[in-house]
């Protein structure tokens, strides 16, 4: 039996892992699976290439528990070690970077996932075990050996009487993390971590229907017949599936195929997603990876942290900002990758070279298959545009490279249902929608029922109004205006029509300068001018009397700052502030103007004030009611 010191100066290694990276303890069995399927996958290269003379066969990972001797038993089939390759990568590797690891990380460990970065993989065992052991017996033909470790920095290692080739960690668990001797909670954290794993993992038995016997129809004492019992065997629970969908070239999956795996990713999701992208690359940087397009809901944060994040099959994390471009964070699916740096910081993850790549990689991919799906069946991408274009719109606002690219597929629908790219809507509403300064006016309603009576006044002059409903819209209609030339986006209800799109006609006024004085003075008079500002206007007389619009710019800036952004505008504080449109043409107007007495012409003023902001869904409350009460009143 050999004992020994194991290659560190600093003898309070273990305690520092423990304590700095204690947050992260339950990845200790990732580690040492990771480790089992790497020494699996080795040794089928070696047998593949004729350096290893064994019989590969069909190995597989067991992971056992004795809750009895409070030890959990990690058990392997691969290549195994001999004596000395235990001293060289136990005892020395593993600790070669540990005085830079404290240098380095001892204010950040926790932060930076710093497991396995210095081959600290094995030695996380000691984050939840007071001693662990190796019993391993190489491929080669060499005597088994027996590594035993308590936590300190000496170790035994002494020859095993172990017959068959590969390795089992033993972990002796500590009496504060025995929840890792419940069955339920390493099944938790296998299907985590190692749902994907390529190497099958065994963790108990199940009981299943022997696929070799078919139950044979008997008839009971009465001549009734039925199907005796299935009989039942015990197989391996194999808890992992060692070939998921994204291992697969794209030809070799059916639609089917990307279906269920969706199912498998998400067992609790029951809609089914509306496409996937498979992503497949090995130049300039490895990537493979399936992404889902699941319905969207209008919440731009409800969806993230859905990504699952792999590098070589093994779970890292969910949260994958810095590696996907942000707007695509609202996705499903998996990427995997062994070009990007896990153990780092997020900072220095999103500055490095390989993740820009793959980020504008995942970018370009997502907006290659839009367009695809666009010209393909553009009915069908029609009919999903809701589902999808909050994820499109963000795209097209924070990636510039995808706004380019979202030319060919982005859609602008109407009130009526109908959608037009942005270069069909152009040239359907250029003639019509051009004012008297040659500008483009863009008309669009957020909501058809709230601003049903504007849409109407605007259809009523030939004129197309696009329904823009996402919450980020006025970021995008502001990004359009700036890299778009001579256009401009207007709300249906930010002006009276023919004030949105000013063409050279002007209607006259039936009422001349001293009336409009008069009326003027009147209406300031009885109108609140904290809430509104009246403008008179001539307008057609058939419009109606009283319109109330909200300022184009206030409103958008109020809707900026709402989403992020516009804030230095200071929109969010201020009261809100509508413009009151009056008709001069109306004969209603009129009417007031010549009506004798003051409190006639103020119930007239208050009853058509009260209309309009009934119609826009502004009379509340106490208003609402008096207003109610007051017009039985006038048809009584």
């Amino acid at each position: 039996m050999t004992k020994g010191n194991i290659n560190v100066s600093v003898e309070n290694i273990f305690p520092l892992i423990k304590k700095f990276l204690y947050s992260d303890h339950e990845i200790f069995l990732r580690e040492l699976i990771s480790n089992a399927t790497d020494a699996t996958l080795k040794l089928k290269h070696l047998t593949n290439i004729g350096e290893a003379k064994v019989e590969y066969g069909n190995p597989k990972i067991e992971v056992r528990i004795d809750k009895d001797a409070k030890k959990l038993h990690i058990i392997d089939q691969g290549l195994g070690m001999t004596a000395e390759e235990v001293e060289k990568y136990i005892n020395e590797v593993a600790f070669s970077g540990a005085e830079e690891f404290l240098d380095k990380y001892k204010d950040s460990a926790k932060d930076s996932g710093i497991i396995g970065h210095f081959g600290l993989g094995f030695y996380s065992a000691f984050m939840v075990a007071d001693k662990v052991e190796i019993i391993t017996k190489s491929y080669k033909d060499e005597p088994a050996a027996h590594w035993t470790c308590d936590g300190s920095p000496e170790f035994t290692l002494e020859p095993a009487d172990k017959t068959e080739r590969g390795t089992e960690i033993i972990l002796h668990i500590s009496e504060d993390e025995k929840e890792f001797l419940e069955d339920s909670r390493i099944r938790e954290l296998l299907t985590k971590y190692n749902k994907f794993m390529p190497v099958p993992i065994k963790f108990g038995n199940k009981e299943i229907n022997d696929p070799e016997h078919e139950p044979k129809t008997i008839k009971d004492k009465d001549g009734k017949e039925t199907k005796e019992p299935h009989r039942k065997i015990t197989v391996d629970d194999i808890i992992n599936n060692p070939e998921p969908a994204w291992t697969k070239q794209p030809a070799d999956l059916k639609e089917e195929d990307y279906k269920n795996f969706y199912r498998e990713l998400y067992p609790m999701q029951f809609e089914e997603p509306l496409f996937n992208i498979h992503l497949n690359v090995d130049y300039p940087f490895n990537l493979t990876g399936i992404l889902y397009f699941p319905k969207m809901t209008n919440d731009l944060n409800i969806q993230k942290d859905k990504i699952q994040l792999y590098q070589n099959q093994v779970f890292v994390t969910d949260n994958v900002e810095g590696i996907v471009p942000e707007f695509l964070t609202m996705l499903r699916g998996v990427i995997d990758s062994p070009d990007i740096p896990l153990n780092v910081s997020r900072s220095y993850l999103q500055a490095d070279g390989a993740v820009k790549k793959i980020s504008s990689y995942i970018t370009r991919k997502v907006a290659d298959k839009l367009k695809s799906l666009f010209n393909n069946n553009r009915e069908d991408f029609e009919a999903k545009w809701n589902d999808i274009k909050v994820v499109i719109e963000y795209g097209m606002l924070s990636e510039e490279k995808f706004f380019e690219k979202a030319e060919a597929f982005a859609l602008y629908p109407t009130v009526d249902g109908k959608y037009y790219t942005y270069e069909e809507l152009y040239n359907k509403i250029k003639a019509n929608q051009t004012d008297k300064d040659d500008k483009l006016v863009i008309l669009y309603a957020a909501d058809k029922d709230a601003q049903h009576s504007y849409i109407e006044a605007a259809k009523a002059k030939g004129y197309e109004v696009l329904l823009l409903d996402s919450p980020i819209v006025s970021h995008l209609i502001q990004k359009l205006e700036t890299t778009k030339e001579n256009i401009s986006f207007a709300r249906v209800d930010g002006d009276h029509i023919d004030n949105l799109i000013k063409k050279d006609d002007t209607t006259i006024s039936k009422l001349d300068e001293d009336q409009k004085k008069s009326l003027d003075e009147l209406l300031k008079e009885v109108i609140p001018s904290e809430k509104f500002m009246v403008q008179l206007e001539a307008m057609d007389s058939e419009a109606s009397p009283f319109i109330i619009t909200q300022p184009e710019f206030m409103r958008r800036m109020k809707e900026m700052q709402a989403t992020g952004g516009g804030g230095m505008f200071g929109m969010g504080n201020m009261p809100e502030m509508y413009n009151l449109v009056v008709n001069t043409n109306h004969d209603l107007i009129s009417e007031i103007l010549n009506t004798k007495t003051r409190k006639k012409q103020e119930r007239l003023i208050n009853q058509s004030l009260d209309l309009a902001r009934l119609s826009q869904g502004l009379l509340k409350g106490e208003e609402l009611t008096n207003f109610i009460k007051r017009s039985y009143d006038m048809i009584k």
